[in-house]
């Protein structure tokens, strides 16, 4: 298999089971009540599978004059992560799993054109281009036809 194809279908792969962490933790919710103690729930659950994964493949622990290096900001990721797996158990029962996610991808699409044409975080620089607007362009286009159905 070709190298970048690996890295398009990782991609591919981590889409698709956005909408089945979704769906499952808007499930848990029906039982848990509130988004954020769901959120907590996923997070633990996601933080013991890495562990086990780590300890699987023998990943070894960072140094911590490795970690010491870093800016705390760089921390904020798993941060960001909460926000996004709280809107979407918070938004997807009153608007439906299809509009709660074509609004992250949506959401995505701008940030990320932004984030890659300004080369921030550390990102390669990759020029907002007319093609490229306009790929988003029709993502948001998209997202409307979606909330538009949903009506």
């Amino acid at each position: 298999m070709h190298g970048r194809t690996l890295y398009l279908l990782a991609a591919l792969v981590g889409g698709a089971i956005l909408p089945i962490q979704v769906a499952l933790n808007t499930l848990l919710r029906r039982y848990v009540g509130e988004p954020m103690q769901v959120t907590f729930i996923s997070y633990l659950a996601g933080t013991l599978a890495s562990l086990a994964l780590c300890v699987a493949a023998r990943s070894p622990l960072p140094a911590a004059t490795t970690l010491a290096q870093t800016a705390w900001w760089m921390w904020v990721g798993g941060c960001l992560g909460t926000l996004y797996v709280w809107s979407t158990i918070f938004a997807t029962p009153r608007i439906g799993a299809a509009l709660a996610l074509a609004l992250t991808i949506a959401g995505q699409m701008i940030a990320a054109l932004l984030l890659d044409h300004y080369g921030a975080l550390g990102l390669a620089k990759y020029p907002a281009s007319p093609t490229r607007i306009a790929g988003a362009v029709l993502v948001v286009l998209g997202v409307a036809l979606v909330a538009y159905a949903k009506r």
